[in-house]
């Protein structure tokens, strides 16, 4: 990683009017840019087959390279029981790929001087100040006071200790004040008819499950970060994310809550059961959930936009042109180098890889067995939707379903595959 960016640094200087060009010239030929056309029909034929198999509904695929579209189709159907065909433009529930915007939102307070990565949680929300971390003896539950306090940077990096509240040490507590297993696997908030930062100031009193600093806990870390984006703001979350991010960045499929005239737009959530079969899944927080018709009022930072994988690839294409796109500025080259950079070592614990501020990091290739080059980043979210941008390569790639619980199905991992054995030019 401390290889790559430098040489990266340089090249970002020049990015944004280069940036400004690409995009006027939104479609390319897969040849024009680096990839070999045979080999990237063969995602074609990957694709159907899981369609046809029935191991999927549909997914919609993006790739783009040097700010221009190399490959977008969909396949399969958005509404099996509708008889309605997956297209480009579907709209999609991207669960955690929300934390990828919340944490953007984030550094750009950063960036004025509001907020600092040192920030103590409790600044913001108050009932961080007396966090416990819960544990177990031959009496039973105990908790034990925090050594530190955390931290806004422990938020980012998911080390602050905050899980999803399923974990069996914390999950009745977590249950009885409507976190946890009483919202789906725990990050469900759409069907909440409270303000986000009402609920983070309840989630604020329950134990947490580490020691800040201490490992990689994935779980409510990035909704805490939406309230506070709110309270330094002085803005609701959906309000905030319309006027700094999806207006300048022309991401006009990307909301909270869709307006119901978009309903037709989105697909529906399909699960694999454990004997194989694809069905519908079911409504609320395991499946369909609360975006068209729920109370339309949590905003969680998250896990809690919908979002169409051009959009979705329009916010990707800024950070990857070091934090502008098409003249607007969302954030410096600098700031993104920071957010793309491994913060957590050893603490990640997975070979080849790290962990930013809010995003995963490819550090070692050969170590992960991972296609791409050092500093590629990206996530994915519950509904099996995920997406990466490599910047060594000028790649950016969005894949989008609606399967939970998706089981073994593993066309998204098929999909990076298929993308890199394409490309072969510059």
């Amino acid at each position: 990683m401390r290889r790559v960016w430098p040489l990266l640094c340089v090249a970002l200087g020049a990015l944004p009017l280069a940036a400004g060009r690409a995009q006027s010239r939104a479609q390319a030929s897969p040849a024009a840019l680096g990839f070999a056309p045979d080999r990237l029909a063969r995602i074609d034929r990957v694709a159907q087959a899981f369609v046809d198999s029935g191991r999927v509904s549909g997914v919609v695929m993006l790739v783009m390279r040097h700010g221009r579209v190399a490959y977008q189709k969909a396949f399969g159907s958005a509404d099996l029981e509708a008889s309605r065909p997956m297209t480009t433009d579907a709209l999609f529930r991207i669960a955690s790929q929300t934390k990828a915007i919340t944490s953007v939102a984030v550094m750009a307070l950063v960036e004025e001087g509001k907020l600092r990565l040192s920030d103590p949680v409790s600044k913001f929300v108050p009932s961080y100040a007396s966090t416990r971390v819960a544990g177990s003896s031959d009496t039973g539950l105990t908790l034990v006071p925090v050594r530190r306090a955390i931290t806004i940077r422990d938020l980012l990096t998911h080390t602050a200790g905050i899980s999803y509240g399923t974990d069996s040490l914390v999950r009745e507590q977590y249950r009885a004040a409507g976190f946890g297993p009483a919202a789906g696997w725990g990050w469900y908030f759409a069907d909440k008819a409270e303000p986000i930062c009402t609920s983070i100031d309840r989630l604020g009193t329950m134990p947490i499950v580490k020691q800040p600093g201490a490992d990689f806990v994935y779980g409510y870390n990035t909704d805490i970060l939406g309230c506070i984006v709110e309270r330094v703001s002085g803005q609701p979350l959906d309000v905030f994310f319309q006027t700094r991010i999806f207006t300048p960045l022309r991401m006009r499929d990307t909301w909270f809550y869709p307006p119901p005239r978009e309903a037709a737009r989105l697909a529906a959530v399909y699960q694999i059961t454990e004997g194989g079969s694809l069905e519908r899944a079911p409504d609320g927080p395991l499946g369909q959930g609360d975006y068209i018709d729920g109370p339309r009022v949590s905003f969680s930072g998250g896990a809690g936009l919908v979002s169409s994988a051009r959009d979705y690839a329009r916010f990707l294409q800024m950070l990857e042109n070091g934090g502008v796109l098409d003249g607007a500025r969302i954030l410096s080259p600098s700031t993104v180098r920071l957010m793309t950079s491994d913060q957590i070592d050893t603490v990640y614990r997975a070979r080849g890889l790290g962990f930013g501020l809010g995003f995963e990091i490819l550090t070692n290739p050969g170590l992960a067995g991972e296609y791409g080059r050092a500093g590629r980043f990206g996530w994915g979210g519950a509904y099996g939707s995920t997406y990466w941008v490599d910047p060594a390569n000028d790649l950016v790639a969005v894949y989008m379903m609606q399967l939970m619980p998706r089981r073994s199905m593993d066309l998204g991992e098929r999909f990076r595959t298929l993308v890199y054995q394409a490309l072969v030019g510059e």
